[in-house]
């Protein structure tokens, strides 16, 4: 680091799932004194350890990490209720003269944190006649309705019914498309976006060699305990990659090893979407991954975070 100190700010490590970002957080808040605000949806689960790479105390270098563990399987997620608790840890850390370093991989989360970004309400007529709805003809019958909006439809996952049903709700209500309500790339904070760029043939033996260690760390006793705490049940939680798939396999609906299969299969399409997400927006500083096996990934970040660069 420079011998001037540097105002703490806003530091956000995005990119795709096995990038690397997690490690690259705890790096970069070690040496700049400060602590991690996670920004992975389903890593806001309590339980929900192995199947979303949640670092473990040890891995966590003795840095604090801030909104891991904090709902139960079975509350839906709320990114309204994200951005005021992720907010309110931000305001508290550069109070504090530390440096907040949100990570993680879910886009709006990032944005809900960080951007001018308001929500739409919601209508409770309009919600249950589109859950009546996703009850009744599935989802990948309402994801089609999202074609008029083709961004949403690349942004949603077809089998992600909670947020189709949001998104066709927002459309209604507001008579715009659902990514027409959200605005133009402009930060609440002084905000430094760091990407971790991963070749695509490596990111996706990567998450394959990840999910081989999900399985061996004991990620189907995981899901069936969770599923005994209400996992089957949680319109969010149970729709996380490896944990769709696992409580697929124990109702006897596919085998174990067609399980992992799809779960490689999912997380190499949910990756691409991750990375469509990040690259539209043009504040994101993108760092080669391939940089971490040579060790080079670290080095490189610190030096974006001293240049006088702000996003």
């Amino acid at each position: 680091m420079s011998s001037a100190p540097l105002a703490p700010r806003v530091i956000a490590v995005v990119g795709p799932t096995a990038a690397g970002k997690s490690d690259l957080g705890v790096f970069l808040a070690q040496q700049l004194g400060g602590e991690i605000v996670n920004a992975d949806s389903m890593q806001l689960y309590r339980g929900m350890d192995i199947g979303t790479a949640k670092l473990t105390p040890e891995e966590r270098g003795g840095i604090p990490h801030h909104l891991l563990d904090i709902w139960d399987v079975t509350v839906t997620a709320s990114v309204a209720e994200y951005q005021k608790l992720a907010r309110a840890r931000i305001d508290a850390l550069l109070a504090d003269g530390r440096w907040p370093i949100l990570v993680g991989g879910s886009g709006l989360y990032v944005r809900g944190a960080v951007d001018n970004l308001d929500f739409p309400g919601t209508d409770p007529e309009v919600r249950a006649r589109l859950e009546e709805e996703l009850a009744l003809r599935g989802s990948g019958a309402l994801h089609a309705r999202l074609a008029a909006d083709p961004e949403a439809a690349r942004a949603i996952l077809p089998s992600n019914g909670r947020r189709i049903v949001r998104a066709l709700e927002v459309i209604e209500i507001t008579g715009q498309p659902f990514t027409a309500n959200l605005p133009g790339h402009d930060s609440v904070y002084d905000t430094l976006q760091i990407g971790v760029d991963v070749a695509r043939p490596e990111l996706d033996d990567r998450i394959a060699r990840r999910v081989d260690r999900m399985w061996d760390a004991g990620l189907v006793d995981e899901v069936r305990a969770l599923e005994a705490q209400g996992l089957r049940e949680g319109r969010t939680a149970s729709r996380a990659l490896g944990y769709q798939q696992v409580l697929a396999a124990l109702t006897g609906t596919c085998t174990e090893a067609e399980a992992r299969a799809e779960t490689v299969r999912a997380t190499k399409r949910f990756a691409r979407r991750q990375d469509s997400w990040f690259r539209r927006d043009p504040r994101v500083h993108w760092l080669s991954g391939a940089a971490v096996d040579r060790g080079e990934l670290p080095q490189q970040a610190l030096a974006l975070v001293e240049r006088p660069v702000t996003a």
